[in-house]
């Protein structure tokens, strides 16, 4: 049993691997379409905090992937697979049908997240006649919304001053989905939803409080309104830069 595990293990590490290079390969042959993209190819903006601070939108996923190679992707269970009484298993596609002449035909949508683990996120929502091709647009979108998470140490009862929560209280709206996060002292760990778990750990906090209202079960709501409480974090950093301290990200 421990040498079929150990040949699992060496058969994992090569399909690994094998992705790194063929992604290294692909940004190799990258022909930017467009002129950030071609600060980037040339080496002229070599950090991605520089984008972010200039305002610039971003167009090709190729620019995420050159700035933030280590990227790690996860999917968020949107979606329920058929069961007695409802009970259905949860999954990541979400499956819905468009009534026409022709019959009913199936869109699945797909909620991917991306992130380094240490403070820049993406969240993406793909949708095509596929799961696959969902699956691949998902992670597209979600490159092309790569923001970057205040972390710190914001709860009176921890002063170690390292970047394991968020400096301080927020919060974020929709629809019926509402969330507050609030900084917690080291080893509290995440008190959060499994799904919303996905993201901060994507986004390398590590200890947080939580409390949610709302229609919480629609993921896509609960997930939208964490990252809006993030982009008001980003406004507030923003407006009193000169009046809190933050952790290093």
């Amino acid at each position: 049993m421990a040498y079929k595990k150990n040949q699992d293990n060496q058969r994992r590490k090569k399909t690994f691997k094998e992705e790194r290079e063929d992604t290294f390969s692909e940004l190799e042959a990258w022909n930017p379409k467009t002129e950030l993209g071609r600060q980037v190819k040339e080496k002229k903006i070599t950090d991605f905090s520089q984008i972010l601070n200039s305002g610039k939108k971003v167009m090709e996923p190729e620019i995420v992937d050159f700035l933030i190679p280590n990227l790690e992707v996860d999917f968020i269970l949107i979606g329920q697979a058929k069961g007695k009484f409802g009970g259905g298993k949860r999954r990541i596609f979400r499956q819905t049908q468009k009534k026409t002449r022709e019959g009913n035909k199936p869109i699945f949508s797909v909620m991917a997240i991306v992130g380094n683990r240490n403070g820049y996120i993406g969240i993406g929502i793909g949708k095509a006649k596929e799961t696959l091709p969902a699956k691949e647009k998902a992670i597209r979108k979600a490159k092309l919304n790569m923001i970057q998470i205040l972390r710190g140490c914001g709860s009176w009862r921890c002063t170690c001053g390292e970047p394991h929560s968020i400096p301080f209280k927020i919060s974020g709206k929709e629809s019926s989905v509402s969330i507050t996060l609030k900084p917690a002292p080291k080893g509290t760990g995440l008190v959060v939803d499994k799904e919303i778990k996905k993201v901060l750990e994507l986004a390398g906090i590590k200890d947080i409080w939580s409390k949610s209202s709302g229609q919480t079960r629609q993921k896509i709501n609960f997930i939208s309104a964490l990252a809006k409480a993030f982009k008001s974090g980003t406004k507030i950093h923003i407006q009193n830069k000169s009046k809190v301290k933050f952790g290093a990200n």
